[in-house]
């Protein structure tokens, strides 16, 4: 939560620095009952109650709605009787590729040696520090931090003994009779617990805020694990069959079996599906740092700061121990 709540403070910056659009705040809806909370949302049951435990905790501005406010509020979301909803005001949508570009024209304007475009092959320790053998050659450098997304477990190894796995996962915009209802001033991004277990038991979705006249919908499967270099990108009809028919068909009101548009995307996650950031073991220049399991982007500007944080010799505002300390 402190991570979460302190890249909501860094986005606003990073936009008036960029003079770039970089987030839209749509709010964000958790729906859930007794019955489908004690199912595993990214790695851990009771999500709702535990989100709204959190926000009760940190002073997060929020409302608390039963199944008829939903439908009054949102209609597009058709929610059963004993279902109920956490409404967190401030919540939204980032535009990961907008951000990255403006934090590497931010890092360049303050000094960075930007080397796009360059294969890292290995990380290896050094008696001077750290050297990294890429594509183009060998560069020394006192402290490393690798952030390598998908590419982490390559470079990493079995340095940890603990398994990173990347996998799949599979997003799909649907078409719908009424697209105003999931227009971003009408629908909120949503994050839906309705089963009892296994990958049937949620989804999770945006309204439209990219172009593509229908919301985004997807689940989260722990099964199919990928190469990141040779990634699948085609997307059976079975699949997006059971997406429409297992989440969205008759929760989503209007929605079509109609496919938009499809997108791959790869999580890299530990066993306790929890962020991971730890100095090698075989020296403590070199930094890696995980994709984080699924939780990742909307934290990374605070993991940022308090990693560079931590390379200048200053104390973060943030702590990251709960995600270094072996577990």
């Amino acid at each position: 939560m402190p991570l979460a709540l302190r890249s909501h403070q860094l986005w606003p910056e990073l936009e008036a620095a960029s003079g770039e659009t970089l987030q839209r705040r749509t709010g964000g809806l958790v729906i859930g009952s007794d019955a489908t909370d004690i199912a595993k949302y990214h790695g851990q049951p009771g999500f709702l109650a535990q989100t709204i435990a959190l926000a009760q905790r940190f002073g997060i501005a929020h409302e608390l709605l039963d199944a008829a406010a939903i439908r009054e509020r949102f209609p597009a979301f058709l929610v059963a009787d004993g279902e109920r909803g956490y409404l967190e005001h401030a919540a939204g949508v980032l535009f990961p590729e907008r951000i990255v570009a403006a934090q590497l024209a931010q890092a360049g304007r303050h000094g960075a040696n930007l080397r796009l475009e360059e294969r890292v092959l290995s990380i290896e320790p050094a008696a001077s520090g750290v050297d990294v053998v890429t594509d183009r050659g060998r560069l020394s450098a006192s402290r490393v931090v690798v952030t390598a997304g998908a590419w982490t477990p390559g470079l990493a190894g079995t340095a940890f003994g603990t398994r990173l796995r990347v996998l799949r996962q599979v997003l799909y915009w649907f078409g719908v009779d009424d697209p105003a209802l999931y227009a971003p001033e009408r629908c909120p991004v949503f994050i839906w617990l309705h089963g009892r277990g296994g990958q049937r038991a949620s989804m999770y979705g945006f309204p439209m805020v990219d172009g593509i006249a229908g919301p985004k919908v997807a689940s989260e499967q722990d099964t199919t694990e990928s190469d990141p270099d040779r990634v699948d990108r085609q997307v059976a009809a079975d699949d997006a069959k059971s997406v429409h028919e297992d989440h969205a068909r008759g929760r989503l009101r209007g929605i079509t079996a109609r496919v938009l548009r499809t997108a791959t995307c790869l999580y890299t996650s530990t066993p306790d599906a929890s962020f991971l950031v730890r100095p090698h073991p075989e020296s403590e220049a070199i930094t890696f740092v995980s994709a984080c399991s699924g939780h990742g982007f909307k934290h990374s500007a605070a993991l940022g700061e308090a990693l560079a944080h931590g390379l200048l010799g200053r104390t973060p505002r943030v702590s990251l121990d709960a995600f270094t300390l072996p577990r």
